[in-house]
């Protein structure tokens, strides 16, 4: 299979590249060299390659940062989207187009509405949200209008090797080595009993080749473990690992002006058409990032062109 990734560079991108190459894919990624909202040069890029499957994946992903730009973010993501779409349509119409949005757009839910599944409505209340949920409608409309073969994947939280300083695990871990390191007794953190479904990105990417296989097209997928832990209870986790024990202090500059208390999925509607269920648990999570962090390896996979 002829693979194209958008935004292939990324934590997600590198780790979804090399899964591919695994499989025995032949992988084309593109990244910030190509504005993904130009629609001549996405156009260019599928052309190049006339991929059976499009991973598309660039996208400004920060949820606190979209309070500070949250036209950019919506510009980016739904723009984007479609203009990745609209190349798919002249330049590979048969090409199977992958869209990745986001669990956030369930928005916040009470704990009776929990597990959520893909029927659930969608309430956005982050400006991230609002700019995922856009994208999903243009990749919606792309397939009843044009029949394109669009699958729509809402990843809940994926963590793992690799992934930026400014998310949750990498930042938590960065500071547990750090305190460690110092001597110190006590962690700055944010809000730690807002509660997460996690999942390792090397499981995700596993559940994206497979729904790119099998996915139904016009329809939409969550990608999650199932389970939501709470982000105190990742704290702990690393404590432990590290061998140390710190008391939280909360800093109002990291708390987010809106959250989400709970998130946890429902996979059933991914398990039931891929078979996918989640391999790696969070603790060897967790391992793996601190080793990276702690040791200097990166063992992410490589950047690939």
């Amino acid at each position: 299979m002829r693979a194209l990734i958008t935004g292939g560079r990324g934590f997600v991108g590198r780790w979804l590249a090399a899964h591919l190459r695994e499989r025995g894919d032949e992988v084309t990624v593109i990244d910030t060299e190509t504005d993904v909202t130009d629609e001549r040069a996405v156009e260019q890029a599928v052309a190049s390659c006339t991929p059976d499957a499009i991973y598309h994946l660039a996208a400004r992903s920060h949820v606190g940062e979209s309070w500070q730009e949250p036209l950019e973010v919506l510009r980016v993501n739904a723009l984007g989207t479609a203009a990745l779409l609209l190349a798919a349509r002249r330049a590979a119409k048969e090409a199977v187009v992958l869209v990745v949005s986001s669990a956030e757009v369930y928005g916040a839910l009470s704990p009776d509405e929990l597990p959520v599944a893909e029927t659930a409505l969608v309430r956005p209340v982050t400006p991230y949200a609002a700019s995922k949920a856009a994208a999903e409608q243009v990749a919606f409309q792309a397939w009843r209008a044009y029949g394109q073969r669009v699958v729509v994947v809402r990843p809940f939280n994926h963590v793992g090797p690799g992934q930026g300083p400014g998310f949750a695990v990498p930042a938590l871990a960065r500071r547990v080595l750090e305190a460690r390191r110092r001597g110190a007794r006590e962690l700055v953190v944010g809000t730690v009993t807002t509660r997460r479904d996690f999942t390792d990105v090397r499981d995700v990417v596993r559940a994206y080749r497979l729904l790119a296989d099998c996915g139904d097209p016009g329809s939409v997928y969550n990608v999650c473990s199932g389970r939501d832990v709470a982000i105190a209870d990742v704290v702990a986790r690393l404590m432990a690992l590290c061998g140390v024990e710190l008391e939280m202090v909360t800093d109002p500059e990291l708390v987010r002006p809106v959250d989400t208390p709970v998130l946890r999925g429902d996979p059933a509607r991914l398990a039931a058409a891929t078979g996918w269920a989640p391999e790696i648990g969070l603790d060897d999570t967790l391992r793996d990032v601190l080793a990276e962090l702690g040791d200097g390896a990166d063992q992410s996979p490589g950047e690939t062109a």
